[in-house]
């Protein structure tokens, strides 16, 4: 059985989830709602109950017979009253389904005893009694399966209480039986219809919320995917630092806005010095190795308005807003100590590293990044054709 047809398996009989964890689900919901109608019902019923003292007392006068009644009426009503008020605080179907069954009883029971006490007024009673068992099963909130108990010991204590004390033909007695039995199968059928929507209801509102903690589920699964994916692609994944695409897009919008605002802009290439000869001496997994702790030397050294990234193999390229090409030198040589101080820092042995770094700065009015970094580019390989291992910088206007 598919997920969904187990949903809306419900017993034909009851009207119950047959699962017996979905129902329990299904009535701790009700709970609430339970308890309240429960203890309203049931101090409707009492007051109904109690007002019949005037009609057995139009009939009896203050005999013997009515203050037996009015006494038993007085019993009914005022455990009516104290079970309204014991269902109102612990009205459960899951523990307590013997609470919602004793007012039933008790109730049917104050029903019974008029029978004898009123033998004259039978065919009052037998409506009563029908009224009865149409209320048990529509007007109280209770279970199919407690009411019917319920209305059944209504209905063949009414009928054996009647046979007892009232000396009525079989044929009169048939027709009590026939319209209690048509009594209690209506109620019965409209219980059962109401048992049936309401769960279904019921299923359709879970169904439904966990339909949308499903889709906020996968929302925020396909977030974390977008954003692992978004840092795959802003992200050189060995260094840690903007990939070429990423700097790009930053640096670009960062050249523009110096342009705006007639502020310095520069950038720089740097190239990290024989490290084909690294790469084959220690081989490539300490080359990673170094270009990882040459990043994060460079990413230290600038400040936080600057933006880095990979250019490609072991070639770094900074942009640097609102900086003048002095500070630029200054920045330059303070990166290129430092990545000449890694060694001794990291325990690299007998390692020497250094940088070349290519310095071109922004004209007045370039706003073309490509042509930026060509020029520091040109600078690179200067430097590198001077013996490596020195900043150069490309004058402005050149």
């Amino acid at each position: 059985m598919s997920s969904a047809q187990k949903q809306f398996d419900l017993h034909w009989l009851t009207g119950q989830f047959r699962d017996p964890d979905k129902e329990s689900d299904y009535r701790s919901s009700i709970k609430t709602r339970v308890r309240h109608e429960s203890r309203l019902a049931w101090v409707l019923i009492a007051i109904v109950f109690g007002m019949f003292t005037i009609t057995d007392y139009s009939l009896l006068g203050l005999t013997g017979e009515y203050y037996l009644l009015a006494s038993m009426r007085a019993v009914v009503v005022s455990l009516c009253l104290v079970l309204a008020l014991v269902l109102g605080r612990r009205g459960d179907y899951n523990r307590n389904r013997w609470l919602h069954l004793l007012p039933l009883l008790i109730v049917a029971t104050g029903i019974l005893l008029i029978v004898p006490l009123r033998p004259e007024s039978l065919s009052s009673q037998v409506t009563a009694a029908a009224v009865a068992v149409l209320a048990f099963f529509l007007l109280i909130p209770n279970l199919l399966t407690v009411a019917a108990l319920g209305c059944l010991y209504l209905s063949v204590g009414f009928i054996a209480a009647v046979m007892l004390f009232t000396g009525l033909s079989p044929a009169e007695i048939v027709r009590i039986v026939l319209l209690l039995i048509m009594a209690n199968i209506v109620g019965y059928c409209a219980l059962l219809r109401l048992e049936f929507l309401q769960r279904k209801q019921f299923a359709l509102l879970h169904e439904e919320r966990q339909q949308n903690r499903d889709l906020v589920a996968e929302i925020a699964h396909r977030k974390s995917l977008e954003a692992q994916l978004r840092m795959v692609a802003e992200r050189d994944a060995l260094t840690g630092l903007d990939s070429r695409s990423y700097f790009m897009k930053r640096a670009e919008g960062l050249l523009q806005r110096s342009c705006s605002e007639k502020t310095p802009f520069c950038l720089f290439m740097i190239d990290v010095d024989h490290f084909k000869s690294i790469n084959d001496t220690w081989g490539h997994t300490r080359g990673d190795l170094i270009l990882t702790k040459i990043a994060e030397v460079c990413a230290q050294s600038l400040r936080p308005t600057d933006v880095i990234g990979r250019f490609g193999g072991e070639e770094f390229i900074v942009g640097l807003p609102q900086t003048s090409p002095a500070d630029a030198q200054v920045i330059a040589e303070r990166l290129k100590m430092k990545v000449a101080e890694l060694p001794e820092k990291e325990d690299m042995g007998d390692l020497n590293l250094s940088v070349t770094v290519g310095i071109a700065v922004a004209h007045d009015d370039d706003v073309d990044l490509e042509a930026l970094i060509t020029r520091a580019d040109k600078m690179l390989y200067a430097g590198k054709r001077e013996g490596r291992n020195r900043v150069i910088m490309c004058e402005q206007g050149r």
